[in-house]
């Protein structure tokens, strides 16, 4: 999306928030919380997701039967390296708790909205954000997300322009190599029915365990 996002961010986190939950406990959820489940769930956010595991990111790139003719990428970042030039009351948060990426509460110290976010600096800045356990999947899959302060801004091409060369990294995953990767993968227990508990995760993983392989 782009454009106006900021009026479109607000109207579809607005109306999520309206429909998405029907327990007391939703007037409790922070706005960081709120972005984590709507980001989580399919909503368009200004969030992209990340995975602290090598193997879930593995289990992604190989996990579309579909895509087994073309390469897949698996994008590494120095998520370190990118909170080196995040505002000072940004930093002195993770200073403070000894941590290398924030966590609601802890965003939540500082500002309490996006709109604050974005004033806290004149220039562009991303941040990573564990999500609260809110279910087994974001558990499971060891999720991590970053977010711009600029809604409009491409995350890859401010890292190209802000951050020194060997932030961010691309491994190609070759398309000769996926049956081999995806088997190991699915004998490590790396699978739809860990990654995505119940019974659309169990429901995908057999249909992909049971689909004959490819020529």
């Amino acid at each position: 999306m782009g454009g106006n996002y900021r009026e479109l961010e607000a109207h579809l986190l607005r109306n999520f928030k309206k429909y998405a939950l029907q327990t007391p406990r939703n007037s409790e959820y922070s706005e960081w919380t709120w972005l984590a489940l709507a980001q989580h769930h399919g909503l368009p956010t200004r969030m992209l997701d990340w995975t602290y595991s090598p193997y879930v990111a593995l289990h992604f790139a190989t996990s579309r039967l579909e895509d087994y003719e073309r390469d897949g990428v698996i994008i590494l970042v120095n998520y370190v390296q990118v909170h080196r030039i995040l505002p000072v009351r940004l930093k002195q948060v993770l200073t403070r708790e000894r941590s290398n990426a924030f966590t609601a509460e802890m965003l939540d110290r500082v500002t309490k909205s996006l709109a604050g976010l974005e004033r806290l600096s004149s220039r562009d800045f991303a941040l990573y954000l564990e999500p609260p356990s809110l279910d087994d999947r974001i558990v499971n899959q060891f999720a991590l997300f970053s977010m711009m302060s600029n809604p409009d801004t491409q995350f890859d091409d401010w890292i190209a322009s802000r951050l020194p060369p060997g932030v961010a990294r691309r491994i190609v995953v070759p398309a000769v190599m996926k049956w081999e990767i995806r088997d190991k993968l699915d004998q490590a227990n790396i699978t739809e029915r860990v990654l995505f508990p119940g019974l659309d995760g169990l429901s995908r993983w057999l249909r992909r365990h049971y689909t004959q392989r490819l020529p």
